[in-house]
């Protein structure tokens, strides 16, 4: 029995960890369709682009993301939020994220800090130093601002735009985790003091991250990245959730950080019932 090919497309400009992730896919049997301009591939989707070029190889327990779609291929993306915003739809991809307010609903034992999921119009009222950003994208860049005043204005950003407002707070180390059907699927570190700095994941940070998943994994899709943090204190925290499909795996493990991506984005007609209430 032949499997029907799966294919991974991806963006016009690669970042280092999308080669590693297109290396591995390559490796495993899936199929690469790199696009040339932020569009849809000439003919990609249409009944019979997908070529055979043999399965990909066993996605261990990512499940039903191998599952073919209604012409018998299954296609999955990596690429950042503008670029699949494009391409998803007319490939029938369901873009698994977080809740805008996820980080924001999370009890204070798992955040250490106040955080707030508001409108970017509310938040032009602050007085005081904040970290804001966009929940699941780059539109309002992740920064510290001394006040409201210095967010994008108006005339840039609809005043109705969520953003996520939290007090300040300073790690010492940060690390990702690839979260799959409730368990950290891969892991690796990637910032030390505030610098890249990439790393295996040391045992203190998988066991909170299966703290957050007992907590609070019903409330994320099955697939997920996760970035976690300790502070100089050693006290840990969530950082923030991001979409698997357009996160980098960093030190990961790339073929269980590949798992979590094809899950995070494939096919619409494979998603669970879980998952259906967590599409872009």
């Amino acid at each position: 029995m032949t499997c029907p090919p799966r294919t991974l497309v991806l963006p016009p400009r690669l970042t280092a960890s999308a080669r590693t992730l297109r290396a591995t896919a390559l490796r495993r049997g899936l199929r690469i369709v790199e696009a040339t301009a932020s569009a849809v591939p000439e003919g990609l989707g249409r009944p019979g682009w997908a070529e055979g070029t043999g399965c990909a190889g066993s996605a261990g327990q990512a499940g039903h993301a191998g599952h073919a779609g209604s012409d018998g291929h299954a296609v999955h993306l990596h690429a950042g939020p503008s670029f699949a915003d494009v391409v998803a739809p007319t490939l029938g991809i369901a873009l698994l994220e977080a809740p805008a307010d996820w980080l924001a609903q999370l009890p204070r034992t798992l955040t250490q800090r106040d955080i707030r999921a508001t409108t970017i119009g509310e938040a032009y009222r602050l007085r005081r130093p904040a970290f804001v950003k966009s929940p699941n994208d780059k539109s309002i860049s992740a920064l510290v601002y001394a006040d409201g005043s210095r967010l994008p204005g108006p005339d840039a950003v609809d005043p109705a735009t969520v953003v996520l407002v939290s007090d300040v707070m300073t790690f010492a180390v940060e690390y990702r985790l690839h979260l799959l059907d409730g368990a950290v699927h891969a892991a690796g570190q990637y910032a030390e003091a505030g610098r890249l700095r990439l790393g295996p994941a040391d045992g203190d940070a998988l066991a909170f991250g299966r703290d957050v998943l007992a907590a609070a994994g019903e409330t994320l899709p099955s697939a997920i990245v996760v970035d976690v943090g300790r502070d100089d204190e050693g006290r840990w925290a969530v950082i923030e959730a991001n979409a698997a499909w357009a996160s980098g795996c960093y030190s990961a493990d790339p073929d269980r950080a590949l798992e979590t991506v094809l899950r995070a984005a494939g096919p619409a007609t494979a998603l669970s019932p879980h998952d259906r209430a967590f599409v872009r």
